[in-house]
């Protein structure tokens, strides 16, 4: 399988090199020139495997320049009870008769960035010696919260590599941004944008693209890749957890072999939801692919008008992690339903990048209201919805997960539409242990609590088991805390690297 640019479809590479180089050096994303396919015979025998053998029997098909051995490798490397507490890796929860959270989220970090960062390090580490490459790899990456704490820990130690991280400095949580600059490893740092998300993803990718500074790099004998979802290595493994969750509805009998089933993702960055959109590609047989949104609701105007408009007030929502109004994986989709019309693509992202806003034209807006339906919901209804969730099923759901279910709810009292329907739960409750407790419990409950004194609350709420992870930060020590304005990212790299 080889991959092409989104802006440049004459440029050429295999897996290995899509995943070093992160992004094409033209700014465009590495997408596979086609796509494999699953038929009914495969879904059923997909019902019959563990999680590692469907991620070999997905990922497999992407990957053809990794041997059997190495893929496996990888795979067993990534994916055990040890590191995710349950075999099943992401387990399916029945929430009702319809309605079923995928819970992807018991990984090292409780968020579900885990399930694709717990490989890509295996992934680079076996690339760069299949290319033989002899360069000290650095991994740039801009977070809104989990990708960050997510990445730092994958690539923690990771031999002849190094991990920075910036973060948007008010934009995350207050566990996530323990988690990150408490963050342990000696090739390892973390630095905080004063800014938004957009900023710290702009800035990342203006050093990713910045000819000079790629110079300055190879002189000193390193590369630049990436570990956000830019990265067709931190991609690939979230569509296996969508096959995952159908072969699991199978086995539990939930549904037979073909039937048709709704996918709901809370996302901002549109990576998640693609995954889910390309597995359907392959031929998961999904129906409608929801996507839900919280106030910065960019994605929800863009699926229901075909025009993309970040020429908004960017919000801080009590969802910190879809705080964002530039979707950069939103490129690989329109790229794929322009039939790869890479002269198209790059008018688009110029129009963004010169006016902040485009229109793919009514022939695009029609293919994607066939595949797509959109929703957004605020801080209040995320709330109620968590309420209502634990008082309806006693079952806990953390702010973004709870954006999901309100969408749907939504979808359904519009729709009409009852088909059996999987929705991503993409992070710990416990992560914004805050917001949980004072949806469940009222805001006074956790007036004057600190964070781990809000934990124990919610586990007596949840019955859910702490995160050894997250109980532990509590007597950590405080590793990064350098500030820098988004013009200053750069000097922040080469300090860290002494450059």
């Amino acid at each position: 399988m080889d991959y092409n640019s989104t802006r440049n479809d004459s440029v050429k590479v295999s897996a290995s090199e899509a995943i070093i180089k992160g992004l094409a050096p033209d700014g465009g994303l590495f997408v596979p020139v086609d796509f494999p396919r699953v038929d009914r015979f495969d879904l059923l025998k997909l019902s019959q495997m563990s999680y590692n053998e469907r991620a070999y029997f997905i990922l497999s098909r992407y990957l053809t320049d990794f041997t059997e051995t190495e893929l496996k490798k990888c795979i067993d490397s990534a994916y055990s009870k040890e590191k995710f507490e349950t075999d099943s890796i992401a387990p399916l929860y029945k929430l009702s008769n319809n309605m079923y959270i995928l819970e992807l989220w018991h990984g090292p970090t409780c968020a579900f960035k885990d399930m694709a960062l717990q490989i890509l390090p295996h992934f680079t580490v076996t690339a760069s010696a299949k290319l033989g490459l002899d360069n000290e790899t650095v991994i740039l990456v801009a977070t809104s919260g989990d990708t960050g704490k997510a990445a730092l820990e994958g690539f923690r130690d990771v031999d002849n590599t190094k991990i920075i991280v910036f973060y948007p400095q008010s934009g995350v949580s207050h566990i996530q941004q323990l988690q990150m600059v408490t963050q342990e490893g000696s090739n390892v740092f973390v630095c905080a944008v004063n800014g938004n998300f957009d900023d710290a993803q702009n800035g990342v990718k203006a050093i990713f693209t910045d000819k000079a500074f790629a110079a300055l790099l190879k002189q000193n004998k390193k590369a630049f890749s990436s570990a956000n979802s830019i990265n067709w290595g931190r991609l690939a493994p979230q569509i296996v957890y969508y096959f995952s969750a159908y072969a699991d509805l199978i086995k539990n009998e939930e549904i037979q072999t073909g039937d048709e089933i709704n996918i709901v993702v809370p996302t901002g960055n549109f990576g998640n939801i693609l995954a889910a959109y390309y597995a359907k590609r392959m031929g998961l047989p999904v129906s409608k692919l929801i996507c839900a949104s919280n106030e910065n609701n960019v994605l929800t105007d863009f699926i229901n008008t075909g025009v993309y408009d970040k020429n908004r007030e960017f919000k801080m929502t009590i969802s910190p992690s879809m705080d964002i109004l530039i979707s950069s994986n939103l490129e690989r989709f329109l790229y794929d339903i322009s039939g790869g019309d890479t002269e198209k693509i790059n008018k688009l992202m110029s129009e963004l990048k010169s006016n902040g806003k485009y229109d793919v034209g009514e022939d695009m807006r029609k293919k994607i209201s066939d595949i797509f339906c959109a929703g957004f919901c605020n801080d209040d209804e995320t709330l109620e919805c968590i309420k209502n969730t634990q008082e309806n099923y006693s079952y806990t759901l953390d702010t973004h997960t709870a954006v999901a279910v309100k969408v749907y709810t939504d979808y359904i009292k519009e729709t009409g539409d009852n088909k059996k329907t999987v929705i991503a739960s993409t992070a710990s409750p416990y992560k914004f242990g805050k917001s949980v407790v004072g949806a469940v419990s009222g805001s006074d409950a956790v007036k004057g609590k600190n964070e781990f004194e809000i934990i124990e609350m919610l586990h007596d709420i949840s019955g859910l088991k702490v995160p050894p992870s997250l109980a532990a930060l509590k007597d950590k020590k405080v590793r990064f805390e350098r500030v820098c304005k988004p013009d200053g990212m750069q000097i922040a790299v080469k300090d860290f690297l002494n450059i």
